[in-house]
């Protein structure tokens, strides 16, 4: 039976193991720091997840689609055959957030979105998309951890004092 509620706890058991992927990157190098369901704005928006390490800023969004079969071509994202705007929407959400932090006074850190499908049955990547990255949850984790150094240690502290301020998300 479908229902709001039902809708909303699915995405919100998604966004809980994602979350423990980041907790994860978080414990095994404690340079990367992460903040979880960030509203942005006064309409109901909100961040997934927001990660801040050495590898850069990243906004993540968690898709739960249980057994579902998702295919990615460049901007078009598919779940069990029918088009969804995820990739439009992670790119616009980093371009925001980017935007956030730097007129809250971040130092300049480029942020990228990121997708990350929860319990897919099959995650099939034709063609990544330019500018947002599609991660299945599992390789989530050392995904991050082996992203080449971008940021040192002083702008990972200076971006994280900025974003957990919620005013700069206002």
């Amino acid at each position: 039976m479908r229902s709001d509620e039902r809708a909303w706890r699915i995405g919100a058991d998604g966004e809980e193991k994602v979350a423990a992927k980041l907790d994860k990157v978080c414990r095994k190098d404690p340079r990367w720091r992460s903040l979880h369901a960030i509203p942005v704005g006064q309409r109901g928006s909100d961040i997934d997840h927001l990660i801040i390490g050495p590898g850069g800023v990243f906004t993540i969004n968690a898709k739960h689609h249980p057994r579902a079969k998702i295919w990615v071509g460049g901007d078009t994202f598919l779940v069990n055959g029918h088009r969804h705007t995820y990739i439009r929407n992670s790119r616009h959400e980093a371009t925001r957030a980017a935007r956030l932090l730097a007129a809250a006074g971040a130092p300049n850190a480029p942020v990228r979105g990121v997708i990350v499908p929860v319990r897919a049955e099959k995650v099939t990547i034709k063609k990544a998309p330019d500018d947002v990255e599609v991660i299945a949850r599992f390789e989530l984790a050392r995904w991050l951890l082996r992203r080449p150094t971008t940021l040192d240690d002083t702008t990972i502290a200076a971006v994280f004092e900025v974003a957990r301020c919620s005013t700069t998300w206002d």
